[in-house]
């Protein structure tokens, strides 16, 4: 599927403000960046880093005052798969070494706390697939999506205990589950067609079967619908802007749409 995605920015930064900005679509075997475009307003000195292993690329400068990114493109995202029950959940000594990481806890995803929970709930479904299948349908079945329960501090232990949140706070409890079961899991920010408001948006990935499978654990976008941008541990990974002092907000939109 081919989609124009669109992201306009308009921050308030102090003078000299460092700043890295995450907007690009990645560059991944499951996506190609037909045509892209990038205004800053005014425009700064920047570095522009190529692009990681995961395909995600970001761009780097020192911004004051009021401050305008705007950032469009038009991406194939192919025909994405989606996660089959069958799939198998690899032994730790065959996983690919750059999977290892997304075993472990991190910063909102405490998932050595979650162990005993997950493999009493989980335990008894076949590992792999099906097992992550599970995870969000419980998710789907205890956690409401609410605005203004969670915060940027808010991590899995909370969510588990308040039974609510945005897509941030699903990614992290559906990351943090996967993750007890020996199923490595990883945060995906990405615009989303459908998603209303729209925003970005945040999903996950398991790694089964020799691939990277991708799942919205809220169930409000489906997978052809979205458009990967960062990949990491957590939300901490994968933010769209991250500065060195604060910033305020003055506006902010993102669309995407069928390309034409």
């Amino acid at each position: 599927m081919k989609l124009h995605v669109s992201s306009d920015l308009h921050y308030s930064f102090q003078p000299g403000t460092g700043a890295v900005v995450s907007v690009h679509a990645a560059t991944s075997p499951d996506q190609t960046v037909i045509s892209e475009s990038l205004e800053i307003d005014p425009l700064p000195e920047l570095v522009f880093d190529p692009a990681d292993a995961r395909g995600e690329r970001r761009f780097r400068g020192e911004f004051s005052g009021d401050v305008r990114i705007r950032y469009e493109a038009v991406v194939d995202n192919g025909a994405r798969s989606l996660l089959p029950s069958a799939a198998t959940r690899h032994a730790w000594p065959d996983l690919p070494t750059e999977a290892l990481v997304f075993l472990l806890p991190s910063r909102y995803c405490s998932s050595d706390r979650f162990i005993s929970f997950a493999e009493k709930t989980f335990g008894t479904i076949p590992e792999g697939g099906a097992m992550v299948q599970a995870v969000l349908s419980w998710l789907y079945e205890n956690i409401e999506y609410a605005f203004g329960i969670s915060s940027s501090d808010t991590t899995a232990e909370h969510t588990f205990v308040e039974r609510k949140g945005v897509c941030r706070d699903f990614t992290h409890l559906g990351i943090t589950l996967c993750r007890a079961l020996n199923i490595p899991a990883r945060a995906v920010s990405a615009y989303a067609m459908g998603l209303e408001p729209q925003d970005f948006h945040a999903v996950f990935e398991v790694y089964l079967e020799n691939a990277w499978w991708l799942v919205d654990p809220t169930g409000l976008v489906p997978v052809e619908n979205l458009v990967r941008i960062g990949v990491g541990r957590d939300a901490a990974d994968i933010a769209f802007l991250s500065t060195t002092s604060p910033c305020s907000l003055i506006w902010q939109t993102v669309k995407v749409l069928p390309a034409v």
